[in-house]
């Protein structure tokens, strides 16, 4: 994932900051409780096709 891309991507829920997670090969929103999914290397930014966070997930993102 490109890093100057992550520096201007936001939640298109929130405009909140996102959080790339390498290993599920997700943009975590912690403030609209989704994981947009990345494709092929393009992120996936549409609530449609994001997943809901458990609240658990959403704790241990915010405590990292």
């Amino acid at each position: 994932m490109d890093a100057k891309l992550l520096e201007i991507l936001v939640c298109p829920v929130t405009k909140g900051p996102l959080i790339y997670k390498k290993a599920q090969n997700e943009l975590i929103s912690t403030s609209a409780g989704l994981a947009y999914p990345i494709k092929d290397g393009i992120p996936v930014m549409l609530e449609d096709e994001a997943r809901k966070l458990t609240p658990e997930e959403v704790a241990s993102y915010k405590a990292e």
